[in-house]
């Protein structure tokens, strides 16, 4: 092996390994509740595997704003080959990009022929905090998937434009190029841009572009330009049938926060402290901040214009930086933020470039050089502590957003997702204190106003509840789980005709909705109508065999009627599925019934052990207890139903039964 091959080769692998060992630390993370939910554990095209059908909703859907069906390849293989085990997926995503340090290096060194120059950059690519959330957030596949094929793609240009140079066809490398962007646009439309990008390198480092060249090097341009504006008609299409498009700021609030968030990402790419996974937007910015970030853009452009003949590189990263960001600008705003680090996986490559190759040219001699490579190595070792430790926030939903509660303000949505991490934890009284603030920094966000009413409603609170449903509502009026919740509610208060129109309306536009058909069962048997609520039970659990909850009604209606062996048998399939307060407490009922006290004492356990807020379980185990002469545990059972709930009568006639009773010895 040549000398200059076995030096490639051990970069090569240097990057690779030391990429996967940094990332390693994300594969015990779990998954988060922010998109992973809708890219992956509760999209039942992904979680089917990787299928005849489930490839052609891939390539037919723009759900979730995208048209990016090899992301949703990706996704669906991983979950044929690892299941709801998130390891295996944060695995891939390290592999992904571990491959993408690889592509950085060989691509920057192709066209620049720096051999070590590129593999700094590429390290530094690679290994920057600002890559955590593109790789540790499951849901961001996109990312390092489109990655993959762009930094190919980039490799292939230049093999093409060398070629080109030679005065050679090269029409195999010019083909495999526009195949590899295309193949990046599949992946994530961020992408339309790079046409553009190309232009930027034939100016520099391929130094192709003149004004003789440049008519020809444009219509050269011209089917990637194609496939990027049917890509990005495609998009806007898809963001506006989801409702992510928005039209909430003016078009000099979102100008004015595109040049705000520039200043900010150059911050972060030199400072990257205080990093989240959403920088809520602020709505305007202060004038003096607009004016010194477009003053700082202004300098920049200047300094790297009037230096474009002795240090093109200046001009060529500065402009990538800004073409390949310009469609996360928010001058079209997507989302509720206003920068995400997300977005800098590819542009940041070229500020990246633009620095390395101007302090090469600066530092000129040996003795300074060799200085520069230590403090290289340093950035790179702090960078990646950095890394490693910004991995840690994404563990799993609390950690995460619990970081971004302490290094944002204002950040309703943290607040929420927070809030649903508590919520799902058991923590039900902190949950509800995050959904309030996150109300009370934006009183129309519909997701905390949902949440907080499923709280609420779950503590048997479904009068407070239907007020917030109906805000909800009002701010996503097309949104059926919001719609489902406020019928439940309903449901729950006696209002059942109003109830029973919101959940035919859920089935007219989704026939198969599972929570709506059981709601709409629920009610069905309240009004005495079993056959027809059996109907709608059977229906929810031919669309989803595993429904906890459409067992647990069967078992109600079983109960109801008297069939209480049938009832046993589908509340246990029921507990099977998803051990739950309310159907351990309806278990216990009919085992009291029964007369089999040992069982309901059990049950009733398990009911206030997953939901200590469940009054009628904690009184009633309280009763049973009495009755098995417990009485010190009856009545801190009893204290705890009043406590959940002071007005209940039946627990404070018990407990004054209770104490009353003579101390045992």
């Amino acid at each position: 092996m040549a000398p200059r091959r076995a030096v490639v080769v051990a970069i090569s692998v240097a990057l690779l390994v030391g990429t996967l060992l940094l990332f390693a630390r994300s594969w015990g993370n779990e998954f988060v509740n922010y998109d992973d939910n809708d890219y992956v554990t509760a999209n039942t095209h992904v979680t089917g595997g990787l299928t005849a059908t489930a490839v052609r909703w891939a390539f037919a859907t723009g759900e979730i704003s995208y048209w990016h069906p090899l992301t949703w390849l990706s996704h669906q293989l991983d979950w044929t080959l690892f299941g709801s085990n998130p390891r295996g997926h944060h695995v891939v995503a390290t592999l992904w990009h571990a491959l993408n340090a690889l592509l950085a290096f060989a691509a920057l060194r192709r066209l620049t022929g720096a051999l070590w120059l590129s593999a700094l950059a590429a390290a530094l690519f690679a290994w920057h905090p600002l890559r955590v959330e593109s790789v540790a957030w499951v849901a961001e596949r996109k990312d390092v998937l489109s990655g993959a094929f762009a930094l190919a793609a980039l490799w292939a240009y230049a093999g093409y434009a060398l070629q080109r140079n030679a005065g050679q066809r090269a029409i195999g490398w010019y083909l495999a190029t526009l195949a590899l962007f295309a193949g990046g646009l599949m992946s994530k439309p961020m992408l339309v841009t790079l046409p553009l990008g190309l232009l930027v390198l034939d100016f520099w480092p391929l130094r192709r572009l003149t004004r003789e060249t440049l008519v020809r090097l444009a219509v050269e341009k011209l089917p990637f330009l194609a496939l990027s504006a049917l890509v990005g008609v495609v998009t806007v299409v898809a963001q506006r049938q989801v409702g992510t498009l928005s039209d909430a700021l003016s078009l000099g609030a979102r100008l004015a926060n595109a040049v705000v968030a520039v200043a900010r990402y150059l911050g972060k790419f030199f400072a990257p402290v205080n990093l989240a996974v959403l920088y809520p937007h602020p709505g305007a910015w202060p004038a003096l901040t607009v004016v010194a970030a477009s003053a700082l853009g202004f300098v920049l452009s200047w300094v790297a214009w009037r230096q474009r003949a002795r240090r093109p590189w200046l001009l060529a990263g500065w402009l990538w930086f800004l073409i390949a960001l310009l469609p996360a600008s928010g001058v079209v705003q997507v989302g509720i933020q206003s920068m995400a680090d997300r977005y800098t996986y590819l542009p940041l490559l070229g500020v990246n470039v633009a620095v390395l190759w101007t302090l090469r040219d600066l530092v000129t001699s040996v003795a300074l050089r060799s200085y520069a490579w230590g403090a290289a190595a340093l950035v790179l070792a702090g960078c990646a502590a950095r890394t490693w430790h910004q991995q840690g926030y994404w563990r799993n939903s609390f950690t995460l957003f619990d970081h971004t509660v302490r290094v944002t303000s204002g950040n309703y949505l943290a607040f929420n997702n927070r809030g649903y991490a508590l919520y799902e934890a058991g923590r039900l009284d902190e949950a509800m204190a995050d959904y309030r603030r996150s109300l009370e920094i934006n009183p129309h966000y519909s997701d905390a106003g949902n949440n907080l009413g499923h709280a609420l409603a779950e503590r048997g609170r479904s009068a407070e509840a239907i007020p917030l449903y109906r805000a909800a509502l009002a701010a996503k009026p097309q949104q059926r789980e919001i719609m489902v919740n406020l019928a439940n509610a309903l449901s729950d208060v006696g209002q059942w005709d109003e109830a029973t129109r919101l959940y035919e309306d859920v089935l007219a536009r989704e026939p198969g909705h599972v929570n709506a058909l059981n709601g709409l069962g629920v009610v069905l048997a309240q009004r005495g109508r079993t056959e027809d609520a059996v109907a709608r039970f059977t229906a929810a659990l031919r669309q989803d065999p595993r429904n906890a909850a459409a067992h647990g009604n069967l078992g109600n209606v079983a109960a109801m009627g008297g069939r209480r062996d049938d009832a046993v048998r589908h509340y246990q399939q029921a507990l099977a599925l998803k051990p739950d307060s309310s159907t351990w407490y309806n278990l216990a009922t009919l085992q009291r019934e029964l007369g089999r006290s040992a069982e309901a004492i059990a049950s009733y356990t398990r009911a206030v052990e997953l939901n200590a807020t469940n009054a009628d379980a904690q009184a009633m185990l309280g009763f049973l207890l009495a009755q098995a002469g417990r009485r010190e545990d009856a009545a801190r059972h009893l204290r705890l139903a009043l406590q959940a709930r002071p007005d209940h009568a039946q627990a404070k006639a018990w407990l004054e039964a209770v104490l009353a009773m003579p101390a045992t010895r």
